[in-house]
This record gives C-alpha cells, structure tokens and sequence, in this order.
C-alpha cells in the first residue's frame, strides 16, 4: 500500500512551511530515519527523517516551494514488493480520512469525461490538495463555506468549491451532474470554459473590504500609487517577515504596554567581568568562557524574576500563569529579521554556562539551525541594542511573555556622588510590561531588584 508522506508540523503553531530541498529523488529507497528533506520554517531551516522504508515513487512538491500546508501530500512512498509506478498512481490525498463523498466523486470523476472533450479518457487524479487541469491550486485557496442560494444548500464537492474560489466563479449558479445533483469539478470546468457564471461584483466588494482588516497594512497597490513607476523594486515577504509582523500587529493590538525606565552604573560590574575573564581556566590554550555584558543582564534579569514570581507571569483570559523558573529569550538579529532564543533556568546557572550557552545559540540562530523547543515559549526577553551605540529604547513585548527589557549602550555619564559630581559608566535599561497582568508598582520593583544586582553584580555569584 502507497505510504503518503507529508509536510510534517515542525512545532506546535505552524501552518505551512517552505520545502526547501530534496535530499532523495524518485526511484531512492530509504530507511526510517534517513534525512529526505529540508524544511524552512519562518526561523529556522530543519531536517525531516523517514519514518516508513520503502522507494520514493513520487514527488509531488517539488524543492523551492513555498506556503505548503502542514500534513499537505509532499511525496509518495512504495513499500516493500510494491510496484512503484502504481503507488504513484494510487497514492495521494491529504493525510487524513476522505469523507465519502469525496470518495465518490473521484470515482465518478474517472468514469465520466470532462466536459469540453468528446473522447472520453481517464480525468487527472485531484484531491484538495492535488490539482485541476493537472495545476495546482493555489495554496491560499481553501474551499470556504458551503454556498447556499436563496437560503438553499447548494451541494457542491470541496474541490469544485476551491477551483471555483480560485477562477472567480459564482458555483450558486451552476448546475451538478454528480450524484443527486452535486457540482462537481468538471462542472465547474464547464463553467470557465463557457465564461459565464462569474461571481456577483457584491462577493468582490465584500471580500475587498475584508481584507485590509486581514492584512498587516495598506495593500501594495496602493503604496505603489504614490511613487513613480520604476523609482522601487519589490522585495517579496519571506515567511519570517510575515511571521514577525503578524506577531507584532498581534502585540500592540491585545497588549496594553506600559513602560520603566532606569540607569545603571556599571562600574563594579565592568571590573567583576574583567576579574572573571581573567580568571577562566584555560583549554587548548582558549579560555573556557568569556562573559559579556550581556550575559550579566540575563542572569541579573533572571534572579529579578525569580526574587518577584508575580511578575513571572503570561496572561491568559482564564488565569495567570506563573512560571517557577525564568526562562529568558533573548534577540538575536539575522538576516531578515530576529529570533529569540532562550536561556532556560537562567536563575539556576552560573555565568559561565550562560555565556557558552549564548554563543552556541547565537551561533546556530544565525544560521537557522535552531531546534523549535530553543527559541518557543520563554517566560520574558532581553533585547540588546547598545552595541549599536543606541542609548534607550522600548521593546515590544512578544506574547506569550509578559515583560521585556531593552537594553541601552554603557556609555561615560556625569554623576552625583556623595554630593559631588563625578563620571560613571552608565545603561540605561526600559522595561516593557504587559498592565494586564504586570502593574506600575510590580514593574518598578523589578526593574529595582534588576538594577540592585547590576550594581551589586557579587550577588549574583552567591
């Protein structure tokens, strides 16, 4: 029996991925846990192993494609002693159970000839996630709901419902030659071939209207408007980008931010760091850990949260959760865009394994390697921009985390000591917090205990 492989759902909330390269081709036998694919993410670039044996009989997705559904048909497999030109042939569908129907209308599909032929001769294999015409639908074009005319249910097979979605046609106005009546796809082949049938212009205002609302901004053709043709090029959405203004439109539209800010003096902390540096054990004559900055941030931030649990918090409309460790993301900036990866019980470890940690995270993100389970969740972030010599800022906070500290550049400042003025080196730090859940009291007494540990950086070592 034809084995279907599918676009596997590589974390908890995707919905489609870019199938970015093949490792096999038809006519490859592989073993379970082989490496057949490359799948790209909207962070990273990931691995997907065989789980059956067997030879490759068909690819149906070809490498490059882009916005493939989760448990979408990608390939077919022979199994053992199968002939594979008949599992090509027999195999398909979308992973899950075909409702009769379905069942039934390919069926009477492959008796009947389409409508615009004279001879008759076997119609092309199409499933919801196959094709017509032997072209693949779009993928952003779903079924949609059942039409109904004049308060009537119009029986209508999900895949004529797609074709006819996606060539603009009004299937209310078509009449079914499948059982009882049903509109099938070749009905609606008929229909685009005649030109008639076209979609009342009230469904296109009305889909017209709802999609600014769908959208993140103002279409392309409207910003195209003000500029003069061949002044611009177009640079298509990758799936990060799409991601991560999805998430941020998601952010400011539900979260109700509210920020604190503060100054940091970062003497003692600059010359612990130096000590400690200084103080690594040697291997292959590299120091086993150099320690940033920034790794003094995590950990200070993570002994906060940890000295504050109400503030270690997601929101949720039933009850708080309240988290027992401080996992911290942290921003990292590649190409396109960021991701967060975390540091999880920061509270818990020393520096060291903070920094080495870090680096080894920082490296793979840069290069899309990470694991899903090393940049989803956390509990709050860490957004660093003063190595960009960037004094303050405020960060957006990235649900389901309910604080996010934006960190500044150290930088020589006067101070007032003991009544006289002097020069420190100084952060300025802004914390962002989600009011629903983190108020302004809650908020400064954390930004206070981050602060106290900066400035007082021994502590963190005991």
């Amino acid at each position: 029996m034809p084995i279907n492989i599918t676009m596997p759902a590589l974390s908890p909330t995707m919905e489609e991925g870019n199938l970015a390269k093949w490792l096999v081709k038809e006519g490859d036998t592989v073993s379970s846990g082989d490496v057949i694919a490359e799948i790209e993410t909207d962070k990273a670039t990931m691995e997907v192993e065989a789980v059956d044996e067997g030879t490759v009989a068909k690819i149906l997705v070809a490498e490059g494609a882009e916005g493939v559904k989760v448990n979408e048909v990608i390939a077919i497999l022979a199994g053992e002693g199968e002939d594979v030109s008949d599992a090509a042939a027999a195999g398909g569908g979308n992973g899950a159970a075909i409702p009769e129907t379905a069942k039934a209308e390919t069926s009477e599909a492959k008796k009947a000839p389409p409508a615009a032929e004279a001879t008759p001769k076997p119609a092309e294999k199409a499933t919801d996630t196959g094709a017509a015409h032997g072209k693949p639908v779009p993928d952003d074009v779903r079924a949609g709901p059942v039409p109904t005319k004049e308060g009537e249910k119009v029986f209508a097979s999900p895949l004529a419902r797609r074709i006819a979605k996606a060539e603009g046609v009004d299937i209310t106005a078509m009449k079914g030659s499948g059982p009882k009546g049903r509109i099938v796809k070749r009905d609606v082949e008929a229909a685009i071939a005649d030109g008639g049938a076209k979609a009342p212009a009230a469904a296109a205002k009305a889909e017209a209207a709802l999609a600014p609302a769908l959208a993140t901004g103002p279409s392309t053709d409207a910003v195209l408007k003000l500029f003069e043709e061949g002044s611009y090029e177009l640079v298509k959405h990758d799936a990060m980008r799409k991601t991560i203004a999805k998430r941020l439109v998601e952010s400011k539209q539900t979260i109700p931010h509210f920020y604190v800010s503060v100054d940091c003096e970062l003497d003692a902390l600059l010359k612990l760091r130096g000590e400690l540096n200084s103080a690594a054990p040697k291997k292959d004559d590299k120091p086993s850990y150099k320690l940033s900055v920034n790794d003094m941030v995590i950990k200070a931030l993570a002994l906060a949260l940890r000295d504050l649990p109400d503030a270690n918090v997601s929101w949720t409309d039933e009850a708080m959760v309240r988290h027992k460790h401080a996992d911290v993301g942290v921003a990292v900036s590649i190409p396109g865009g960021l991701i967060t990866p975390i540091i999880r019980q920061a509270e818990m470890k020393p520096l060291s394994v903070i920094s080495n940690e870090m680096k080894d995270l920082g490296k793979r993100a840069k290069e899309r390697k990470l694991q899903p389970q090393e940049y989803q969740g956390g509990t709050t972030a860490v957004s660093n921009m003063g190595m960009m010599g960037v004094k303050d800022f405020a960060a957006v906070v990235n649900p389901p985390h309910a604080t996010i500290l934006a960190v500044g550049a150290g930088e020589q400042r006067p101070v007032v000591k003991d009544g006289a003025l002097a020069i420190a080196q100084v952060m300025t730090v802004t914390l962002s917090t989600d009011h629903r859940c983190v108020d302004g009291a809650l908020g400064a007494e954390l930004l206070a205990a981050f602060k106290s540990y900066i400035e007082n950086p021994m502590s963190m070592l005991v």
